[in-house]
């Protein structure tokens, strides 16, 4: 006999809807998602979850807020010391492998509401975690005082490094280091930014 959708209180609703929603897309994909999959997995009514959300953008708001959330938090608890922005990186894609239906959405501005105050605040302090890190880190060793362009550029390219090395792993292109220790991965990464720089180096 089938299961009546149970009732939900404000804040167990929002919890069932994100914690369905991020199982739908990391089992099926953002684009077989749809509400009535989502209150399913729920086990709430499809009545409630609009009510609550008003559609499917309104629960990936809650989804991408959340999982920018969490990642301020990997990032910071990652990151410290002159090497806080290669740590840092390695925290990023810990956290798109451990939080891969939240990582799918952030970063999919269709999917969501990118006016969501909420939303705003908490990508504002992941982004603020990335360079702060990138400042210190070049401030380290130097005595004159680093430029925001600079600051700018070395953020730009750990992002892309991480950002893009976490979408390979989730997506299973790199079956060399699937099982690899966080420690290795780590290291693999720190030895291909050094010799990306050497390589620019050469070349400039």
């Amino acid at each position: 006999m089938a299961t009546s959708p149970r009732p939900y209180h404000h804040g167990h609703l929002e919890r069932a809807a994100i914690d369905g929603a991020v199982e739908e897309v990391r089992t099926v994909g953002v684009a077989s998602v749809s509400m009535r999959r989502i209150a399913r997995r729920a086990g709430v009514s499809h009545a409630a979850l609009a009510y609550q959300f008003g559609d499917k953008t309104g629960i990936f708001t809650a989804v991408a807020a959340e999982g920018f959330r969490l990642q301020a938090e990997a990032l910071n608890a990652g990151v410290g010391g002159p090497d806080g922005f290669l740590h840092g990186g390695h925290a990023y894609i810990a956290f798109a492998l451990a939080y891969p239906g939240h990582f799918e959405v952030m970063f999919r501005p269709y999917l969501y509401r990118g006016d969501d105050p909420e939303l705003l605040v908490a990508k504002d302090a992941a982004f603020e975690v990335l360079y702060d890190t990138a400042r210190a880190s070049l401030s380290s060793d130097r005595s004159e005082p680093v430029s925001d362009e600079e600051v700018s550029s070395l953020a730009l390219a750990g992002w892309s490094l991480s950002h893009g090395f976490a979408t390979l792993a989730l997506t299973s292109n790199i079956v060399e280091l699937r099982d690899a220790d966080p420690t290795a991965v780590a290291e693999s990464i720190r030895q291909g930014v050094i010799a990306m720089g050497e390589l620019a180096r050469g070349h400039g």
